[in-house]
């Protein structure tokens, strides 16, 4: 079966559907679906996951390098995405992730995006 190609860059906001919250959301698991431009959909299959605990912009020049680089593994405080790669109820295929990111002090939490949509064609 052919790798996946990206067909459409989106980086919007999504709001995340789980069967069970998360025990940890900054870590969290992928989620069983999504609601993206009105429209829910539902993950039928997980098909990869990783993260990336990289410092961007003043975030990568704030911190001691034996610290950084026991960060770039793990992440820190506000700094990483994970990224899940699903399946959807439409057989189409998303990059979803979770940004950990704090928008500011009244919003703490991270937030969720749809990154692309690809194809195996």
């Amino acid at each position: 079966m052919p790798e996946p190609r990206a067909i459409h860059f989106l980086d919007q906001p999504i709001e995340v559907l789980f069967d069970t919250p998360p025990v940890r959301e900054k870590t969290p698991d992928p989620p069983n679906g999504f609601v993206w431009e009105g429209r829910t959909y539902h993950v039928v299959e997980l098909l990869s996951s990783w993260s990336d605990f990289t410092r961007r912009g003043k975030m990568a020049r704030n911190m001691r390098p034996s610290h950084a680089e026991v960060a770039s593994g793990r992440g820190s405080l506000n700094v990483g995405r994970f990224f899940f790669r699903v399946r959807v109820d439409t057989n189409q295929i998303f990059d979803l992730y979770y940004d950990r990111a704090m928008k500011d002090l009244d919003n703490r939490k991270g937030q969720w995006f749809v990154y692309r949509e690809l194809t195996q064609e």
